[in-house]
C-alpha cells in the first residue's frame, strides 16, 4: 500500500512514530491518548486504539496506570520496518485491513484475556475510552471475535470489576478487634480503588454490583462486626456507610482523569487558571471565615486524597465506636 491508500490507523501510527523518532516526543512523554487521537484525526475510538496497540508492539509506547500511554525509554531509534509493526516475543500480532478484520485465526483467545486487556485499557485511558471494538484492536483479533466469550460491554465491565476486586485477599486470621479489622478492610478496598480508579464509577449504595470477589470484602466487614450485639440492620448500615465513604472518596481519583484527559490542564494548572476566580471569593465580606483559613497558609491548602481517606476513615470509626462497642443504641429509622 501507498501512504494515501494505507488504512487510517497505519497512517496516524506513522506520523506518530516520526514524532518519536525525530524527538519531538521524548521518552516518558505522554503521547495523544485514544481519545485525543479520534478527535484529532477524525476517527473511531477502536481505530485510535489500534494506532497506540501498533506503536506498543514496535516498541515505541508503553502503558503506565493513571498517566497513559508513553514514549517508551528505549524509543530513540527507528522500527526496523516503518511500514508495518513487528511482533515482538508472544505479543499478539496488529490488525491489518479493514476496522473489521483481524489474523485469521484468535484460537488463543480467552475470556480471561478479554478481561485483562479491557482492565489494561481503562486503567490507562479510563472507562471512557473502553469498547469491545478497542479491546480487539489491543488483542490484535476481529472486531467481533471477544463476543464469542462475552455477551456485550456491560458484561465486560462486571467481568473486569469482579476480576479487580478479587485481586487482594486478606489473612487466614484476622487482627485483633473490630476496628483493626475495619481498617484493615477499608485500607484494602482503597488501594484497589487507588489502582483501578473507573472501579468507583460501576455501581451505587442503592443499585450495588452483586459480584463474587467484591461480596468477599463484605463478608470481611459483617464478620468483624459479627457477635458485638448489633442487629442485622445496625451490621448492615455500618458496612454499608464505611463502603459508601470509600467508593465516595475514590470516586474523584476517575473523575480528576477524566478532567485532565478533557482539558489538557494537570490539577495544578488548573488550578492556577482559578487564581482570579479565586481572589474574587477570597476577597469578598461575604466568605470572612473561608477567606481567614485560606489565608492562614503559607503555601497554599494541598488536597491530598490519601491524607484525606486516612483522616476520614479514623473520624468515621471513632464515631462508631459508641455504637459497635455497645456504648450507644442505634436511631430508629424514620
Amino acid at each position: 500500500m501507498t501512504p494515501e491508500t494505507d488504512p487510517p490507523f497505519r497512517r496516524i501510527a506513522a506520523e506518530l512514530r516520526r514524532r518519536i523518532t525525530e524527538g519531538e516526543l521524548a521518552p516518558g512523554e505522554r503521547v495523544p491518548s485514544t481519545r485525543r487521537i479520534a478527535e484529532e484525526w477524525g476517527v473511531a475510538l477502536a481505530t485510535a486504539t489500534k494506532v497506540l496497540t501498533t506503536l506498543s508492539l514496535e516498541g515505541l509506547v508503553e502503558s503506565r496506570p493513571r498517566v497513559g500511554t508513553v514514549v517508551a525509554p528505549a524509543a530513540g531509534t527507528p522500527a526496523p520496518d516503518r511500514g508495518r509493526p513487528r511482533n515482538q516475543g508472544s505479543a499478539p500480532a496488529p490488525v491489518t485491513g479493514s476496522e473489521q478484520d483481524g489474523p485469521e485465526g484468535d484460537q488463543d483467545l480467552t475470556r480471561a484475556r478479554i478481561v485483562r486487556a479491557a482492565v489494561e485499557i481503562a486503567d490507562a485511558e479510563g472507562l471512557a475510552a473502553l469498547s469491545m471494538r478497542g479491546v480487539a484492536a489491543r488483542l490484535g483479533v476481529a472486531a467481533m471475535s471477544p463476543y464469542r466469550y462475552v455477551g456485550s460491554k456491560e458484561e465486560l465491565l462486571l467481568l473486569m470489576a469482579d476480576a479487580a476486586f478479587g485481586e487482594d485477599a486478606y489473612p487466614a486470621v484476622p487482627p485483633e478487634g473490630w476496628r483493626a479489622q475495619l481498617e484493615l478492610g477499608a485500607r484494602t478496598l482503597w488501594s484497589l480503588f487507588r489502582r483501578h480508579p473507573w472501579l468507583a464509577q460501576l455501581g451505587s449504595l442503592t443499585r450495588p454490583l452483586l459480584l463474587p470477589n467484591l461480596m468477599v470484602h463484605a463478608e470481611w466487614a459483617l464478620r468483624a462486626l459479627d457477635d458485638r450485639g448489633l442487629d442485622a440492620r445496625a451490621m448492615l448500615d455500618v458496612h454499608v456507610l464505611l463502603y459508601g465513604y470509600v467508593e465516595g472518596i475514590a470516586a474523584n481519583l476517575e473523575r480528576e482523569a477524566q478532567a485532565e484527559a478533557a482539558t489538557g490542564l494537570s490539577e495544578d494548572e488548573w488550578m492556577d487558571r482559578q487564581a482570579p476566580a479565586f481572589r474574587a471569593i477570597t476577597s469578598s465580606p461575604r466568605y470572612p471565615v473561608f477567606s481567614r483559613l485560606v489565608q492562614s497558609f503559607e503555601g497554599g491548602y494541598d488536597l491530598d486524597l490519601d491524607t484525606l481517606f486516612e483522616f476520614g476513615l479514623r473520624s468515621l470509626l471513632d464515631g462508631l465506636t459508641g455504637l459497635v462497642e455497645g456504648r450507644t443504641e442505634p436511631r430508629a429509622p424514620r
